[in-house]
Parts: C-alpha cells; structure tokens; sequence
C-alpha cells in the first residue's frame, strides 16, 4: 500500500515500463516453450516460462548474478511487479531455477532464436532493412586471476594487444543494418582473432553494400569473402576506411581534401555499429564476461544484442 501511493515514478520504473511494452513475449515464450519442462522438481507445476523469461531479462538488463537477481527481487519492488511475483502469496524463484533456466537456453541455442526472433518482429515493422551491412567488434574483459580449483585461466579466452595496452577476454563481432544500427548477426570468439577473419560470418547474403573500419583493409581478397560473394545474388560495394598513413603523406592538394571529406562521409555512416555497443557496455552494464567458456558467452551476447535491438527502436515500438 506504500509503494502504491508514491507520487513519483522512479527511472527503474519508467525503463521496465517501456521495455516491458516492447518485448514481444508471446512470440519468445513461442520459441522457448517446446524446450520448457512440462513438471517441476519432486513433480511440482513448473514456474511459469513468462516469468522466469522476465527473470532471465532483468539479469540481462541490470547485470546480475543468478543470486543477484533472487536478492534484488526481494529488494525492489518494481522488479517484483515486473516479474508478477506477489511475496503475500509466493517466495521468488531461488538462484538455481535462474541457472536451470540458463542452461536450458544455452543447450538449445535458444539465444541465438531469441535474436532471430527479434529482428523478425522488426523486419515485419521496416525498422530493419537487408541493403547494408556495418561490420566491427569490441574486446569484453575477463577474469585473468589464477584462484580457482584449477590455478589456470579460462582456456577459451586469449590475450590481445590493442595499441599499446594488453587485454585478456574475448570479442563479440557483430553485423548491423548500416540505416538503423541494429545488430542481425553476433559471431563471439577469443580475443587474439583478429576482425577480418569474421568478416564472412558476419554477412547475411543479402547486402549491396558492406561498411567497415581500416581493420577490415583487405577483407575482399580473402578466400572466404570471395565464396561468400559468390553465393551472393547482389553485387556488394565495399566502404572500408583507408589507413591513416596514406593519407597523411599525401600533398596538400584538393585529391587530399577530396579524400579527407570521403573518409568523414564513410565514418558519420560507420559510426551507427558502435551503438549497439554502447548499449550493451554502457547501459545494460556488459563490460566483463561473466561465464567461463565461449559458448555461454556466446548465448549472453546474443541475447544482450537482442535486446539492446529493442531498447534503441523502444520509442518507435511502444503502443
């Protein structure tokens, strides 16, 4: 009764008002549901699949352990509305339900189908077109101590040099819709593979045109671009950002003007991938893998991209 009466409408509130109205859940509950356990333990009725979707959200959105998230539920009670859970009736689900519920997800490949099933709902509005392609990856952090049972680091995961500083992790590389900036395709890998070997991967055959910084320089002469090309039905016109050096050494002169302005047209574009990242980083706090092993990453980022999809088109989705 309190809480009810409170005049003012917290930023929690308002941000799981506006992403509640613009998840599709019918549709994701769709594809989950198949692989959803028809019993609970010791025989008990299952929670139900929209809950434990909301759960799983709240996780993605606010960057929580399993644990985290059983305590913040008790905390707030905005995520308790959220997620329908009423304490004078029901407890809420315990830590492992969550990571029961994770796994079921990452034996699936179901993250990978929430992804699909998301840029579906946004394809049927004309929010995502097939015409471009923006292609980039960002470096996530990992834990590189040594105090564990095993005294090692995690094995999938690598060191790369980004210049002059040294990062332990992996890499989410992702292709966007260079109109809109929203992502249709996550690859994640470990950190010392470099971003042009993904370049393929990150084509959804469809593309006229391919947008990419000076780490993709070449891109076009590799073996696996060149069969991804062919099997395209498109000719693809490529827009990746020249190297510095050259550009600089040139005279000073109107071709160096003229090439200047083209670089700057070619970065406004390119600038859109970057914001899927900022999202994830910025704003859904993702800045440290928090499982061990690519694969369970690899689930979280598609479902961070997925959402963060719905979060930058949150205003043009709302009823």
């Amino acid at each position: 009764a309190e809480y009810g009466s409170k005049k003012k409408l917290t930023r929690r509130d308002i941000f799981l008002a506006k992403m509640g109205s613009v998840v599709p859940w019918g549709r994701l509950i769709a594809v989950i549901e198949p692989y959803y356990p028809k019993s609970g333990r010791r025989g008990r009725p299952p929670i139900g699949l929209g809950r434990m979707l909301r759960m799983y959200f709240v996780q993605q959105w606010y960057g929580l352990a399993d644990e985290a998230v059983e305590d913040a539920l008790y905390d707030s009670q905005a995520l308790r509305d959220f997620c329908g859970i009423n304490l004078a009736k029901e407890s809420v689900p315990d830590a492992t339900t969550l990571m029961g519920f994770r796994h079921l997800l990452e034996a699936n490949q179901l993250p990978q189908a929430i992804l699909k099933e998301v840029n579906t709902l946004l394809k049927e509005r004309g929010l995502l077109m097939n015409q471009g392609t923006l292609i980039d990856a960002t470096l996530i952090a990992a834990p590189s101590s040594t105090k564990n049972e095993k005294r090692k680091r995690d094995p999938d995961m690598h060191q790369a040099k980004k210049g002059n500083q040294w990062h332990f992790g992996m890499k989410a590389h992702i292709g966007t819709d260079d109109e809109s900036g929203l992502v249709h395709t996550v690859v994640s890998t470990a950190a010392n593979i470099s971003d042009i070997s993904q370049t393929a991967e990150l084509l959804h055959g469809e593309e006229t045109r391919v947008g990419a910084d000076a780490g993709y320089v070449g891109a076009t002469k590799r073996e696996e671009v060149q069969k991804k090309l062919e099997s395209m039905p498109n000719k693809v016109r490529w827009y990746i950002a020249k190297r510095r050096k050259p550009i600089r050494e040139m005279a000073e002169c109107w071709q160096k003007d003229l090439a200047l302005a083209f670089e700057k047209l070619k970065a406004r574009i390119r600038a859109r991938v970057e914001h899927p990242f900022h999202v994830v980083k910025n704003i859904f706090k993702h800045k440290k893998a928090r499982y061990k092993g690519l694969k369970k990453n690899d689930a979280q980022m598609n479902v961070l991209f997925a959402l963060s999809n719905l979060y930058m088109v949150r205003g043009k989705l709302c009823p």
